[in-house]
This record gives structure tokens, C-alpha cells and sequence, in this order.
């Protein structure tokens, strides 16, 4: 079970307190509610768990833990959670 993982945020919504992340080439929308107080900017990397933005980390933090996900053949598990970001059960999911 993946339990965080790395996304380049793209845009922000401030109204809803939600970003648009890239998470390994998939764009979903998360909540960045934990986060307001870190000045959070286009172009920063989260650490997601569940749909919500956790913590602001380096981009060198952020491929280290793509590099493990790699190494312990988790990531096409990291990618099939990050495909269902966002979506009711049974909803299918939208690129």
C-alpha cells in the first residue's frame, strides 16, 4: 500500500483551498487545506496521501521518493492511487 506520494503542484484554487498536482503524469485535484500556511506556489511539490496535500517538500526530496516507489516496485500502484484522486467510488476516472 502506497501511503504518500510526490506531485508537482500546476495550479491553485484559493477559493476552495484545492490545487491541481501532477502525480506521475496524472493531473487531479487535491486538497491543500493542511498547507495554507506554507505559502504554497505553482511549480512546489506535496507530499499527497489520500487526496490531500500533507507537506511542501525540495524537488530532491520529491524524486528520492520516486526513486524508491521504483525501487520496491510500488509505483504503478502509486499510479493507479493517484488515477482515483478525487473520484466517488465506481465513477471511473477522467485524465
Amino acid at each position: 500500500m502506497c501511503l504518500a506520494i510526490p506531485g508537482r503542484v500546476e495550479a491553485i484554487e484559493a477559493r476552495t483551498q484545492t490545487a491541481s498536482v501532477d502525480v506521475l503524469g496524472i493531473r487531479r485535484k487535491v486538497s491543500i487545506d493542511l498547507l495554507v500556511d506554507e505559502g504554497l506556489s505553482v511549480g512546489d511539490w506535496v507530499l499527497i496521501h489520500v487526496g490531500f496535500a500533507m507537506s511542501k517538500i525540495s524537488a530532491e526530496h520529491a524524486e528520492e521518493q520516486l526513486r524508491i516507489l521504483a525501487s520496491l516496485d510500488e509505483i504503478n500502484e502509486a499510479q493507479a492511487e493517484a488515477e482515483g484522486y478525487g473520484q466517488p467510488p465506481n465513477s471511473g476516472n477522467s485524465r
